[in-house]
């Protein structure tokens, strides 16, 4: 009754007043048809017959499927009983780092298309949403300098507009009868499921027709750069953080069932902080794909194990376990541990220190019909704090269990990294999220190397290191992804 008094009012007054009574009469029509629509939004009310599309402005109801982008009135409507919508909503349910700028409006667009932050989203919406942001798009990326140019690839420093951060831009040229190289398949594959703060981030990936461009996080140099920079002389604190830091990434590649396979120097990149993470993955493999045997052409020469050298293709995560220990004697001392021009020379450098092996030492081996090929000579064995006298006695101890002949006696990466040589780095480094920086601890931080002609760590900022050299890593990437350095032939697809 109260609602019809209103509604005669308001004829009453438009009757009196001086304009056309048909004008007053739709204009009233159309605000009784707004009070409806308010009085039923405040009720939680939502009308079958009113249609809206996807982009919340068509009157053609959405035709996807409920496993899909789901009607947006709906959303909307359940959407407003909760909290609204904020970038770091967005940047966790898709997974974007926190400093991304989103579109204008994206917020509001994603709110209405989004089912309820307690469901999960579909593939589609999903790629739908990342690439409304930018992701995929050669637009999203600013080239700034060209780091090299090669047979297969060339490599630019660029600059992200979602970030604004620096980039790494591998440009992979795809060729109609090969496609993509097997190395990029590799990488992608198994860099976009690993997610750990000492493994290097594969931002995005942009596919055309004739071109695949792999999008890296930028890091201003690698291993052996930061040890040409100490004069080959570096801190031995500083040592055992990029050590550690090795082991993180390797212990959760390995638990992963994922073996490097290519671990050196020129692959471990290091940022301004001192975060260092393993790089190229080309040659990795997950161990989880059934297969037999596996390729023996691994490993670049001088950080190849003895039973690779010799012909080995049944190996599993030990494998990368001695490149780990030639890499912590090179840091150590400034130089190679095994600096081989071929696999005879590799295996007499190795024998010479170590000793030739015996049954004693290495099981099996005198039955090996490649040991006795080479017919090598009897070394005996030197101790290696000889050849590293920075070394301590807990070094020395972690170093001689990575460096073991029987692949299975080298100590794995997760016991390596409880070893007591790292016992100075405190009990917190051990409980570390993954995605966690080890420099997130209070009191970790690099110290100045006795050898470094100007110290940058870690005082240094960004803008400092704009000018600086490329890393070698990227330089050989743009140089040839199929071709390792050191007598590497990766041609095989094991």
């Amino acid at each position: 009754m109260d609602r019809m008094k209103i509604i005669k009012r308001r004829l009453s007054m438009s009757l009196r007043s001086a304009r056309p009574v048909d004008d007053s009469l739709s204009e009233l029509a159309e605000q009784m048809a707004l009070d409806e629509a308010s009085t039923a939004r405040d009720n939680g009310i939502v009308h079958e017959n009113v249609k809206m599309g996807s982009d919340g402005e068509s009157d053609q109801a959405s035709g996807t499927s409920s496993d899909e982008v789901q009607s947006p009135v709906r959303v909307r409507m359940r959407n407003n009983h909760h909290r609204r919508i904020s970038n770091e909503d967005i940047n966790k349910r898709l997974s974007l780092p926190a400093d991304i700028r989103l579109p204008e409006g994206y917020l509001e667009k994603f709110a209405m298309n989004s089912p309820p932050f307690d469901k999960p989203m579909s593939r589609r919406l999903r790629r739908a949403s990342l690439s409304e942001i930018g992701f995929g798009k050669l637009e999203t990326y600013i080239k700034l300098d060209k780091l090299g140019e090669g047979t297969y690839a060339t490599v630019f420093k660029g600059r992200s507009k979602l970030t604004d951060n620096l980039v790494a831009l591998k440009e992979i040229r795809l060729e109609h009868e090969e496609g993509a190289p097997c190395t990029a398949i590799r990488e992608v594959s198994l860099l976009k499921d690993l997610k750990h703060a000492n493994i290097v981030t594969l931002h995005d990936i942009i596919h055309t027709d004739k071109c695949l461009t792999l999008v890296f996080e930028y890091l201003e140099k690698d291993l052996k750069q930061y040890m040409d920079d100490c004069g080959s002389i570096m801190s031995v604190h500083n040592v055992k953080i990029f050590l550690f830091q090795l082991l993180r990434g390797l212990a959760y590649c390995h638990r992963r069932k994922v073996l490097h396979r290519d671990l050196k120097p020129q692959n471990l990149l290091i940022n301004e902080k001192g975060e260092l993470k393993l790089a190229d993955f080309g040659l990795a493999r997950a161990k989880s794909v059934p297969t037999k045997t596996y390729s023996n052409e691994v490993v670049t020469l001088w950080y190849r194990p003895p039973d690779v050298l010799l012909g080995s293709t049944e190996y599993s995560t030990p494998i990368d376990m001695w490149g780990v220990g030639c890499i912590f004697y090179e840091m150590i001392t400034g130089r190679p541990l095994f600096p081989g021009s071929t696999v005879e020379d590799e295996l007499h450098l190795i024998f010479r220190i170590l000793g030739t092996p015996t049954e004693e030492t290495w099981p099996g081996i005198t039955t090996s019909e490649e040991f006795k090929t080479y017919n090598f000579p009897r070394y005996h064995a030197e101790p290696l704090v000889n050849h590293a006298p920075r070394i301590d006695n807990e070094g020395h101890d972690l170093l001689s269990k990575l460096l073991q002949f029987e692949a299975k006696k080298r100590i794995l990466a997760e016991d390596a990294l409880k070893h007591s040589y790292f016992k100075c780095l405190g009990e917190q480094v051990q409980t570390l999220a993954d995605t966690a920086s080890i420099f997130s601890v209070k009191g970790i931080q690099l110290q100045k190397d006795p050898g470094k002609r100007s110290s940058v760590y870690p005082e240094s900022s960004m803008a400092n290191k704009l000018g600086s050299a490329p890393s070698q890593y990227f330089q050989r990437e743009a140089a040839n992804p199929r071709a390792q350095s050191h007598n590497l032939s990766s041609t095989s697809t094991g």
